[in-house]
């Protein structure tokens, strides 16, 4: 398989005014290439930096977090890059409480994206999805 093609990439403020911030720049790579997936990409990549804000040392002052994308045959792949924590990590709830205000953001994920992960890094964690071509 070739390597993802990378589309670009944002390094933002770990605060919530970053998730705006980050949907904008996210949907000006994707008009800008054609992609087709505009809604579910930023639906799923608000879920991830509004996490990496709240969960990780990203969202202390004057964290940081870092949007990437890239594409490759149609399947888009999107990376959230923050500090990390050790308190929280990546979880996915298959039981969402209906009257809850939270717990949906990684069900939705798993829902929407054709595959999604994360892993550790030296600098923090990266959560990641894709999106096939449709």
């Amino acid at each position: 398989m070739k390597a993802l093609g990378m589309l670009g990439q944002v390094a933002l403020p770990g605060e919530v005014a970053s998730v705006p911030k980050a949907r904008h720049y996210v949907r000006d790579l994707l008009d800008a290439n054609g992609h087709a997936h505009h809604d579910d990409a930023l639906l799923l990549l608000s879920e991830l930096v509004t996490n990496a804000v709240r969960y990780s040392h990203s969202g202390r002052p004057g964290g940081r977090l870092v949007v990437s994308v890239a594409a490759h045959d149609g399947t888009l792949h999107i990376d959230v890059t923050d500090a990390g924590s050790a308190d929280h990590r990546p979880r996915f709830r298959s039981e969402v409480d209906a009257d809850s205000g939270g717990g949906r953001g990684l069900w939705l994920v798993q829902e929407i994206a054709s595959t999604w992960g994360w892993h550790e890094i030296p600098t923090g964690r990266v959560v990641w999805f894709q999106l096939a071509g449709g």
